[in-house]
């Protein structure tokens, strides 16, 4: 018995687990892309054509286990269906991404994911327009939630306005150090920030309209190959209209080949099915709180792998964004308890009613059965009465 309990409290503590598991290595995955993906684009790759060889991967990889594994479950498609499909292949596959790559391009692989911390606090507001989320000022959880994603919105704004000096973490890059400061003082930090401001307002969209077209379209799996599908037609399309040169859809066995496989299968088709699942189950604003982790990530793979120079208004603004970020997520915590109690509540009710139906029934055949037996024995002393005495 005790072993039984012990392996019924891990898999119940491993189940509870997961979301956070899979959050994190979301993270890892993302960080990897941004590192990618900046070596690519540095090397003369166009991200336009990334963006679309990026779903043409995805779909590839993805659609077979759409088609075997949920050909039983997969309810049929309508137009309803299918326009929200199409906007979600617009939102993050084209919209999204081409802004970021953008932004990516005018700042730095550690910047750009510093930005992304802003994605829990636009997608917070989203969810307040779109009624996903409630505010009461009366509740210290709400107000928390309130106040941390204006302190998220500040922490943005200071590293956009602010850039300041270079931070050297280490004293041995002294011959990289005129080089470094002369690209970035050639990027356009503005231009690139407002690109990457817009591409969080698409994958913010992203998240909140994923979370709607899963009640209507509950197979995650189907779900991401036709956004990866959709993707990839609406990018072709942006892609001819903006790059007329055929030669940039050359490839080859190199980082931009690297870089097309790597975000296709991690960051577009396992990332959407996993956002998709822990969207279902946690919420958009769940799914949106683990960009802080990615960005530590990038950082250190940034100064180390890319020699990147660290600015201080970024090192700031991210200590403002990480502190008004995880404001945001304890103020969601704290909502949990009560929306977990209102489901235990309407569980027990469900499965209190057919317990009392029970409880009725067998009492009223007791009932029945006890005013049968006293008719019975009425009967029979009425027969026995009537037996004459010898």
């Amino acid at each position: 018995m005790g072993y039984q309990r012990e392996g019924g409290m891990s898999c119940q503590a491993l189940k509870k687990a997961k979301p956070f598991l899979a959050m994190v290595s979301l993270q890892f995955g993302y960080s990897g892309m941004y590192i990618i993906s900046m070596i690519s684009l540095k090397r003369g790759m166009s991200h336009y054509i990334l963006s679309t060889y990026r779903h043409v991967v995805a779909t590839i990889v993805i659609a077979p286990f759409a088609i075997v594994l949920e050909r039983k479950i997969r309810p049929k498609m309508t137009w309803p269906i299918f326009l929200r499909i199409v906007l979600l292949g617009f939102l993050e596959p084209v919209l999204d991404q081409n802004l970021y790559f953008l932004g990516l391009k005018y700042t730095s692989a550690t910047f750009a994911s510093a930005t992304v911390n802003m994605l829990p606090a636009v997608t917070f507001i989203m969810a307040i327009i779109f009624r996903l989320e409630t505010v009461n000022f009366k509740k210290l959880p709400s107000t928390a939630k309130v106040v941390g994603t204006v302190v998220t919105v500040m922490g943005a704004m200071v590293m956009t306005l602010y850039k300041g000096p270079i931070v050297n973490f280490v004293g041995g890059r002294e011959q990289s150090h005129h080089k470094a400061s002369t690209e970035s003082a050639d990027q356009h930090w503005v231009t690139g920030t407002l690109m990457l401001l817009g591409s969080i307002c698409g994958w913010a969209g992203f998240f909140i309209l994923q979370s709607f077209t899963l009640k209507m379209y509950p197979v995650e799996l189907s779900l991401t190959a036709w956004i990866c599908l959709m993707g990839m037609v609406q990018g072709s399309i942006v892609s001819l209209i903006m790059e007329r040169d055929l030669s940039v859809w050359a490839i080859g066995w190199d980082s931009r080949l690297l870089a097309s496989v790597y975000t296709g299968i991690v960051c577009s088709g396992i990332a959407y099915y996993v956002q998709g699942i822990v969207s279902k189950e946690r919420g958009p604003v769940f799914v949106t709180s683990f960009s802080p982790l990615c960005m530590i990530i990038t950082a250190v793979l940034g100064f180390i792998i890319l020699a990147e120079q660290v600015h201080l208004g970024s090192v700031i603004g991210a200590i403002i964004i990480v502190f008004g970020l995880y404001t945001v997520v304890w103020g969601k915590s704290k909502d949990a308890p009560y929306s977990k109690g209102i489901v235990l509540a309407d569980e027990k009710g469900t499965q209190e009613l057919p317990i009392t139906d029970t409880i009725r029934s067998s009492s009223i055949i007791t009932t029945t059965t006890t005013t049968t037996a006293d008719s019975n024995n009425d009967a029979a002393n009425s027969e026995v009465s009537k037996i004459p005495l010898a």
